[in-house]
């Protein structure tokens, strides 16, 4: 595998400084020094992408301030997990457009929501322009690594999230974007019809438990072998992993032995993004705390640090400037 310093997703954007999917999160994730900005992506109910980290909105915008949409609250199985709240697609873009962007972890990030109810959702067409105004401006390529969430729940209602991100890939002269657009998924079959219809690099998400929802015969474990890496090597460049699927910890919360989840992955010709670096200490291994608090920020650098030394190809971030920082000093 090639030996050039890992590349750092701003995971969300700055989500760690800014709400989440919003255009400050993504100009400070850039201005900090992220090789790609990450926007997940759901659908409206006029078959817009609305750039949003679930289809459930209400805790990540002022929806429930709207007495108009209160009518719309309802509960909704979303991938075999009952979920109530307010869904993206029972509201049009235009409805979409009325709301306004929250924090989601408030009680974590309280510097984050003073930045609350200062700005408009996102759709997929205003990512791509954000990074292509920032690559014209500071003469990098500043890519997009686009999720595609719960696209069987949007196929079981006649909302094609597929064909939708394919007619905008070619409707804004993404077709030729290999190193400047990586499309992440849970699930295997859009990763597999999507490699045959555009030359993007293709990233198969895994987690420490559970599998993909559109393969009831599979979990993510049996993805993570050498037999289930090579399998994912006929359609996916990449895997995208949990960091516990290569630094697992212990009942204690404590970071042991690597898997060979890494090594494993690089002969399969497979690159590895691991996911996801953040700074509080509810998010790190107990080597890594620092204080009491659960918010409190521990010691991000030096985890960063050890994952870097593992080989990994990638990190998302929600502290995308802790993350160029780590690598700068892991290369120095």
């Amino acid at each position: 595998m090639s030996k050039v310093p890992p590349v750092v997703i701003a995971h969300r954007g700055c989500s760690g400084e800014r709400p989440e999917h919003t255009r400050a999160a993504y100009e400070r994730a850039i201005e900090q020094g992220a090789d790609y900005i990450e926007p997940d992506l759901v659908m409206s109910r006029d078959g817009y992408l609305i750039v949003r980290h679930e289809n459930e909105i209400g805790g990540t915008t002022d929806v429930a301030d709207h007495s108009r949409f209160a009518h719309r609250r309802t509960r909704r199985q979303i991938d075999g997990q009952m979920v109530e709240g307010w869904f993206t697609e029972d509201f049009t873009l235009a409805e979409l457009k009325t709301l306004r962007a929250r924090e989601r972890l408030t009680e974590l990030r309280p510097q984050s929501s003073a930045f609350d109810d200062q700005e408009a959702i996102l759709t997929f067409d205003e990512v791509v322009a954000i990074a292509k105004a920032a690559s014209a401006r500071t003469g990098r390529i500043i890519g997009v690594a686009p999720e595609l969430k719960h696209p069987s729940h949007f196929a079981a209602l006649s909302l094609d999230m597929e064909g939708a991100f394919i007619e905008a890939v070619h409707r804004l002269d993404l077709q030729d974007a290999t190193r400047s657009l990586i499309v992440q998924c849970f699930e295997i079959g859009p990763l597999e019809r999507l490699s045959r219809l555009i030359p993007a690099s293709l990233l198969q998400l895994m987690d420490v438990s559970g599998g993909p929802e559109d393969r009831s015969d599979l979990t993510y474990k049996d993805m993570a072998t050498p037999e289930g890496l090579a399998d994912i090597a006929r359609y996916a460049t990449m895997i995208g992993v949990n960091s516990k699927m290569v630094v697992p910890w212990d009942n204690a919360d404590n970071a042991i032995s690597p898997t060979r989840l890494i090594p494993d992955a690089h002969a399969a010709g497979l690159e590895v993004v691991v996911w996801t670096m953040r700074a509080e200490n509810l998010f790190l291994p107990r080597q890594y705390r620092r204080g009491a608090s659960e918010g409190t920020h521990g010691d991000l650098d030096s985890y960063l640090r050890q994952i870097y030394s593992l080989g990994v190809d990638a990190v998302f971030s929600d502290y995308p400037a802790a993350a160029v920082a780590a690598r700068s000093s892991q290369s120095a």
